[in-house]
């Protein structure tokens, strides 16, 4: 096609149907539209729509279905063709809507630089995710781990990405967390704590990866359950799961202070036993569930765990403590990591840990390289979107924009090319592994603590 386009300005004559099983074989698609002469004075313009119909999108706890467009059957492909046709002008101008309140949103948060990278990004992170419902009509949104092992609905993916959803549409974060609650009510899943998944891509009937991350899965759902609830100005999804949430965050308190050798988000750089960090987030947990308890009017119940979370936040500090920093675990005395999870520590203004953060930023800031604050200790690499976690610890600009502006350089000068990679070296800004991946909605931690603080 490359070649008679090139030669002659034609496209070469294709079938309406190809049927290919050999990865070599693979269709490809063409199309061509001749604009005539075009120059500042002679404008022309115009659009082409692409689809792909999947029939069907999951298959979710043995039923199979279909893509939120298609309204259960009711709509195809070709009507959806249709309809956004006839609809264009109305759905650019939304787009273009959307686009200027992120970037101004960006803007507003953290500077324009860190506008620029959100802009960059918005659209990678929706296009990691399918949108469907289940029978009883709930809304499911299930991110697929990209340039990985293919999970479906990764906990510590739905995680690091809640902040986009948190910031602009609280139901979408919901649609990410019903499953795995629904899986665990169930009784499919039968242990105390979180799943990590709910299959591989696109087969959705239960946790398929290998291993399971007790403390990591259900620090985070617990976190995001009050995250939601902060959001939304009430608990009211939370306590429709109270008996699992208290049972993940009883779990948290027996076993999250100082974690076993087991694995979390971060295994890729190898795990260790008491992760300092993975330990915050059972703090974290611990403290939300109080504040929920405290929006659904249960006092007693908020004022237990919330001695609890600051007797754990104590114990943390003496603990980690490592001269003029906190260490990367427990045991290991002169190491150092990015202590992301204690954000929302800072977010909700929950105190816990007090001026750990600011001790912390101000450590990171002499290790940082030219595009970006590495991971830990153990290697230069790093993941973006936990930069941009640490990073909102900062309670002034200078601090974050100091933290952010090497991702944005990474951005806009890796030579990797690939669609944004969350897992990239601070040394070099080429990506070590991961693309496409949901993860960087992350970016907007800034975004959500500024509108969360607003409200």
């Amino acid at each position: 096609m490359k070649k008679d386009f090139i030669s002659s300005g034609t496209i070469t004559a294709g079938g309406e149907e190809v049927v290919t099983r050999n990865s070599r074989l693979y269709p490809a698609m063409s199309y061509c539209e001749d604009l005539g002469t075009v120059s500042k004075a002679n404008a022309e313009s115009g659009y082409m729509l692409m689809g792909y119909d999947d029939v069907y999108s999951i298959k979710y706890l043995y039923q199979l279905r279909k893509g939120y467009w298609a309204h259960d059957g009711k709509v195809t492909i070709t009507d959806a063709f249709e309809k956004l046709s006839a609809n264009y002008e109305n759905i650019m101008n939304a787009c273009r809507m959307v686009d200027a309140e992120i970037y101004g949103d960006g803007v507003k948060a953290g500077g324009v630089k860190y506008a620029e990278v959100l802009a960059a990004s918005y659209r990678q992170v929706m296009s990691a995710h399918k949108l469907f419902t289940d029978d009883e009509g709930n809304l499911l949104w299930f991110s697929k781990e990209n340039n990985s092992n293919g999970s479906v609905n990764t906990v510590d993916l739905t995680y690091p990405s809640a902040p986009l959803f948190l910031a602009y549409n609280p139901e979408l974060q919901k649609a990410m967390m019903t499953s795995i609650f629904e899986y665990s009510r169930s009784g499919r899943w039968t242990k105390p704590f979180a799943a990590h998944d709910m299959g591989t891509y696109p087969i959705a009937n239960g946790q398929t990866y290998g291993g399971d991350m007790p403390v990591e899965e259900s620090g985070n759902m617990v976190i995001l359950a009050a995250a939601i609830a902060k959001a939304e100005g009430n608990a009211d999804y939370a306590y429709k799961y109270w008996d699992i949430i208290t049972q993940w965050t009883d779990y948290l308190v027996e076993n999250g202070l100082d974690p076993t050798n087991q694995l979390c988000t971060d295994d890729f750089a190898g795990h260790w036993a008491h992760n300092a960090n993975l330990s915050v987030k059972a703090v974290m947990g611990v403290q939300a569930y109080a504040e929920l308890a405290k929006m659904l009017g249960k006092s007693d119940v908020a004022m237990k765990y919330a001695a609890k979370a600051k007797e754990m936040a104590d114990k943390w500090k003496e603990m980690a403590a490592d001269g003029n920093h906190y260490r990367l675990a427990f045991d290991r005395p002169d190491t150092w990591s990015q202590k992301y999870n204690m954000v929302w520590d800072v977010m909700w203004n929950t105190g816990l840990f007090g001026d750990v953060p600011a001790t912390e930023l101000k450590y990171y800031l002499s290790k940082q390289n030219t595009y970006g604050l590495p991971l830990d200790c153990r290697r230069e690499y790093s993941k973006n979107d936990w930069i941009m976690w640490t990073a909102a610890m900062a309670d002034d600009l200078a601090t974050f924009q100091a933290l952010t502006d090497p991702v944005h350089k990474y951005v806009n000068e890796t030579t990797s090319r690939v669609p944004i990679s969350d897992w990239h070296h601070t040394d070099s800004g080429q990506w070590v592994s991961f693309r496409a991946r949901s993860v960087i909605g992350g970016y907007w931690m800034q975004v959500l603590k500024d509108k969360t603080r607003k409200k």
